[in-house]
């Protein structure tokens, strides 16, 4: 009897690779062999497959059941190949014509009543699909708006083993729960909501915010240049309703983005029926562990908060409360924005070019520094808490801003109107300062000022360096030590996106006198 043939998609982090799904039938003792690298529940797949076949009218022969896939070094994880294991033995049983299983890619977990069940990951695997080439890929009929999301590939959504068996030419006795209407029909093409952000919910309003000037406009700066910000205050000073409202002020996902973010979310198991344009917010509880930050799994490798919070924002309230294991794991992916995990046959690697927000308090009982109010904790107790937040991980923030509780006299300007700033305000400065960066940048591989080679920003590579009497301030703060040369780089690109908020061509001397204050202004 031939060998049936037809393909699935092995995932390993965001990338994807194609599967070929060989199945054959014998004469033998009837047994079920799954061979080709399958972890434990890709192993279950063989009483998942049998059990589907025999409830869905497809019966198979008696006989030695044999399925490789192939490549058989390459990891397979998951319950996602089971369609294509089923098509292809119901192929090479002559059921489904083996011409036509061949030509599609199949992505689906069987129940055993043969009805389809969403998988997670199906807007990555459609995407390698279309890598390689492949016509057409059929899912679930849960997954089809995701797979949808895809252009440029056939997307056929199906319920069941026997609605698929059906779709490719199965002549199958009629039963009452075939769904005459799923046909070879292509999907309705992919949607994009404007108002969609990471769970769905609407964006908070600057203007929310009274007073704190300082700490508004801080924020502005971060959003403009892409740098990250650290808020050390008491409780009730603001901090997270701050960071909650940073994501409405960044510029809406481009398309590329867009469907990199909700890949991420498809990996996550989260559900993904359109393209968000807003960028996603990501704020871990501080119990999290290091593994729930950067992302893991004994199978299938799931991405972390970093990879989540790609392209946003990831906001870390209670920080000092934080594993000290889990905050250090952030430095390498401030630093390069990708996140790889590693493991013995296999490395998933996920984006992690997110804008990180810090929150903590002065101490642990929060009241240090905070007027008519007494502070319970030691010196030593204050130096532990903040200690936890290692000096490799501060140096690589670049705004680092005290922010105190707001008083009565606050509450409005000098004209008596409410002292605010609304999101459209910020968002029309952060889109304006973009493009004064995006156009000095024109031609190089970096479009923000957070991302700039420090090289670049000193004078070599055809960069543009600072006249000494502009960056004099922060000269002398690296020679005395108070800053290191990270911190100088970072200085140097935080006084370019002020200069750019301003309007100027070049930073000033006030505008670098800006940036070093807010580094440092911690300590004041």
């Amino acid at each position: 009897m031939p060998v049936a043939r037809t393909r699935s998609i092995a995932l390993i982090g965001m990338r994807g690779e194609i599967v070929d799904i060989e199945g054959d039938l014998g004469d033998g003792v009837p047994k079920f062999f799954l061979i080709g690298l399958p972890d434990a529940a890709l192993g279950e797949a063989k009483q998942r497959v049998r059990a589907a076949c025999a409830n869905s009218g497809l019966d198979l022969p008696n006989k030695v059941y044999t399925v490789n896939l192939s490549p058989a070094a390459l990891p397979k994880h998951g319950s996602s190949f089971d369609l294509g294991i089923a098509l292809a033995l119901l192929a090479a049983a002559g059921s489904v014509p083996a011409e036509s299983v061949a030509r599609v890619v199949h992505l689906g977990e069987l129940g055993l009543d043969g009805r389809l069940r969403p998988v997670p990951g199906v807007l990555p695997a459609v995407l390698a699909a279309k890598r390689a080439g492949c016509p057409t890929v059929i899912v679930p009929a849960a997954n089809e708006a995701e797979a949808s999301l895809v252009d440029g590939i056939r997307v056929v959504g199906v319920s069941s083993l026997r609605t698929a068996a059906l779709w490719h030419g199965a002549e199958l006795d009629a039963l009452e729960a075939d769904a005459p209407d799923e046909s070879r029909a292509l999907p309705a093409p992919a949607r994009t909501d404007e108002a969609t952000r990471g769970e769905g919910s609407a964006v908070p309003d600057l203007a929310d915010v009274v007073g704190n000037a300082e700490a508004v406009e801080a924020l502005v700066v971060a959003a403009a240049g892409g740098h990250h910000l650290f808020l050390l205050g008491p409780p009730g000073a603001g901090k997270t309703m701050l960071a909650a409202r940073l994501p409405g002020i960044l510029p809406p996902l481009e398309p590329e983005a867009a469907i990199e973010v909700a890949s991420v979310r498809s990996l996550s198991g989260l559900r993904v029926d359109s393209l968000a344009t807003s960028p996603p917010f990501e704020a871990p509880h501080h119990s999290a562990t290091a593994p729930a930050i950067v992302g893991g799994g004994s199978g299938l490798i799931r991405p972390g908060a970093i990879a989540r919070a790609a392209h946003g924002v990831l906001f870390l309230d209670e920080a000092p409360e934080f594993s000290r294991v889990a905050l250090d794991a952030l430095r390498q992916p401030l630093e390069s924005g990708v996140i790889e995990i590693h493991r013995a046959n296999a490395t998933a690697r996920f984006p992690a070019n997110f804008l990180l927000v810090l929150a903590a308090n002065p101490c642990p009982c929060g009241m240090a520094g905070v007027a008519d109010a007494q502070c319970a904790c030691t010196p030593m107790a204050r130096r532990r808490y903040l200690g936890r937040l290692s000096g490799p991980l501060l140096d690589r923030i670049d705004l680092q801003l005290r922010v105190r509780r707001i008083s009565a006299a606050q509450f409005r300007d000098a004209h008596g109107r409410p002292a605010t700033t609304s999101t459209a305000e910020a968002a029309r400065r952060v889109r304006d300062a973009r493009a004064a960066a995006s156009a000095r940048f024109a031609g190089m591989p970096w479009r923000l000022n957070a991302h700039a080679p420090g090289p670049w920003l000193r004078g070599s590579r055809g960069g543009r360096r600072l006249p000494p009497n502009v960056t004099s301030a922060i000269d002398r703060a690296l020679e005395r030590g108070a800053i290191t040369m990270r911190g100088y780089d970072r200085c140097l690109r935080a006084a370019w996106t002020i200069a750019d908020l301003a309007g100027a061509a070049a930073p000033r001397e006030e505008h670098v006198g800006m940036a070093l204050a807010l580094r440092r202004s911690m300590g004041s």
